[in-house]
């Protein structure tokens, strides 16, 4: 069965799309078919792999002017993964679909024809709660929250697991939340460190084992349109996302 994660947090600056990203890819390296969806209008996803922003793009799938297989591209440097590009069009469908029936299906809907020729789809979501990332929570099964190491960890994130909440019994009965990831922890900091305690008191075995360390290697890579394992393979971004993309598969198979 093909897991739909969607990597959320309506703050902007922890990791979210650098998690989306690298965890896509190193599923890809795992020779897991894994198909990344940018669902952010700003569009880092797309660019952070060196992709352009091209036309169609994810914007019309969304609004039913392609079919989603038509905006896929395979990624050219790994062969099970592929991309589904956003550019800024995308800012303007919520505005579009406001009106619409069934408006916060329309990315299920588009998924529901192609995500079986997938073993994992990631969703990078916008840093809002909004029609977009509503969308994103009724087409997946499985939520990632990343939580960056640093002061006021935890705020918003009571209000981003209550919609999370509220969407599985209004909308998605599947939804799930996999789990919750450190991102940006620095060991030489007690603040790292007593935030990572924090966060696993209160949210405990969801907390994800890996912890992505603070790194200027994750923070370059992509300037130069790359990867963590194709910028610097030796890095400990690399062996964190490589732990996470492990974590999650056995999560995914201990749910199935």
């Amino acid at each position: 069965m093909t897991k739909v994660i969607a990597i959320v947090n309506q703050k902007g600056g922890v990791g979210k799309t650098t998690t989306a990203v690298n965890l896509a890819v190193a599923l890809g390296i795992f020779e897991k078919k894994t198909l990344l969806i940018d669902f952010d209008p700003q569009g880092n996803a797309t660019s952070g792999l060196g992709m352009e922003k091209k036309q169609p793009n994810i914007y019309d799938a969304l609004i039913g002017k392609s079919n989603l297989k038509d905006v896929i591209h395979q990624y050219e440097i790994l062969p099970d993964l592929f991309i589904a590009p956003a550019s800024v069009d995308l800012s303007g469908a919520e505005i579009e679909l406001v009106s619409e029936f069934s408006r916060e299906n329309k990315l299920k809907f588009a998924l529901d024809e192609i995500k079986d020729d997938y073993e994992f789809v990631i969703i990078d979501c916008p840093p809002s709660l909004s029609l977009l990332t509503i969308n994103a929570l009724t087409a997946c099964n499985e939520v990632i929250i990343p939580i960056q190491c640093e002061y006021f960890a935890l705020e918003g994130v009571a209000q981003l697991t209550t919609t999370v909440e509220m969407v599985k019994k209004a909308i998605n009965p599947t939804l799930h939340v996999l789990g919750i990831l450190l991102t940006m922890f620095d060991r030489r900091l007690n603040l790292s460190r007593q935030v990572a305690r924090e966060v696993r008191r209160y949210f405990q075995s969801k907390v994800f084992d890996t912890i992505i360390h603070r790194s200027v290697k994750i923070s370059e890579s992509p300037s130069f349109g790359k990867s963590i394992f194709h910028y610097d393979i030796t890095s400990t971004g690399s062996k964190g996302y490589l732990d996470l993309a492990k974590e999650v598969i056995r999560r995914c198979q201990e749910i199935a």
